[in-house]
């Protein structure tokens, strides 16, 4: 167990709260892999995952005392600032391009400055992927399916929004309680991409897949502020360049993954449907009118995030 205070500056440490078998985990591991490799026997990278070093919320934390130097935040860094929440809106994202396009031109230029102010430096977008929803009692085709459904969900202000509005009975919840809820049928159901799914084992106690694509979720390979203006400028150029490497690499294998991960899931006998998608977005209006309300400039980000999938 690592001592909670800052380590050599010649020592990285890279933790997520993610599973190590999941894309999240497989990413950061690749990272820390590949940063080790480029900087050499001169510097050492450790690499820790499954919630190690506690979670997501934890690790933001840790990144900005520097016990911790990189991890990857996802659905919650809209606690972080609210702009994030752009990834929120359901059916955003058209395709792996496009979040690419949105990650240049939004995300770096307009995002990373919010969480700037914040203490964390955003260094790039990758892969978490295309949310799907699973759950123990019938399959969901149309959001009336979804009513009264106690669905578990990430610690994001909008994804309750989106699943009340869909009549569900959305309940935030650390992902790493998430098998035990749905194990015991605390929670019926919950969401999140193929990989993380399959890398925390829910087909073992869910009996439905409905594939929904209802939110393209990204995570954010970040580090704390103080940390990055610490780091010398070759550490700097390491790691930016190791981090566009594996932003290319971790969209690769979440397309991949998307057609093999489905066909595990029906293995493990799992029924599986394709949702009726435009019965969401319909249902969906309300969460994009909410968001230009009480997001400043929500409304222009959105048109935007929008235009660059043209």
């Amino acid at each position: 167990m690592l001592a909670a205070s800052p380590v050599m500056a010649d020592t990285y440490i890279v933790a997520v709260g993610a599973a190590s078998n999941s894309l999240q985990g497989r990413s950061a591991e690749k990272f820390a892999t590949d940063l080790q490799a480029k900087l050499g026997d001169a510097h050492k990278v450790e690499f820790y995952a499954d919630g190690q070093l506690g979670d997501e919320k934890e690790l933001l934390q840790k990144l900005r005392l520097g016990t911790v130097q990189f991890t990857l935040v996802s659905s919650i860094m809209t606690n972080v600032a609210p702009e994030f929440a752009l990834f929120d809106m359901p059916f955003l994202v058209k395709d792996r391009a496009h979040l690419k396009a949105i990650d240049a031109e939004i995300v770096m230029t307009e995002l990373a400055p919010k969480a700037e102010d914040q203490g964390l430096h955003v260094l790039s977008t990758w892969e978490n992927g295309f949310r799907q929803i699973t759950n123990s009692v019938r399959a969901i085709n149309t959001p009336a399916d979804l009513e009264g459904l106690k669905i578990r969900t990430p610690s994001s202000e909008w994804r309750v929004a989106m699943f009340k509005e869909w009549g569900a009975n959305p309940t935030p919840m650390s992902f790493s309680e998430v098998f035990v809820a749905l194990q015991t049928g605390t929670m019926d159901g919950q969401e999140n991409p193929l990989t993380n799914i399959v890398g925390a084992n829910f087909q073992e106690v869910q009996k439905h897949l409905s594939l929904t694509g209802h939110v393209y979720s990204p995570t954010y390979l970040t580090t704390g502020s103080d940390t990055w203006s610490g780091l010398p400028a070759d550490v700097q150029a390491a790691v930016t360049d190791v981090a566009a490497t594996v932003q290319d690499w971790s969209l690769a294998e979440g397309e991949t993954a998307d057609n093999e991960l489905v066909e595990k899931v029906r293995a493990a006998g799992v029924e599986v449907n394709e949702a009726d998608k435009a019965s969401f977005v319909a249902a969906s209006a309300p969460v994009y009118e909410a968001f230009a309300a009480q997001v400043s400039g929500g409304a222009e980000l959105v048109s935007r995030a929008q235009a660059l999938a043209e």
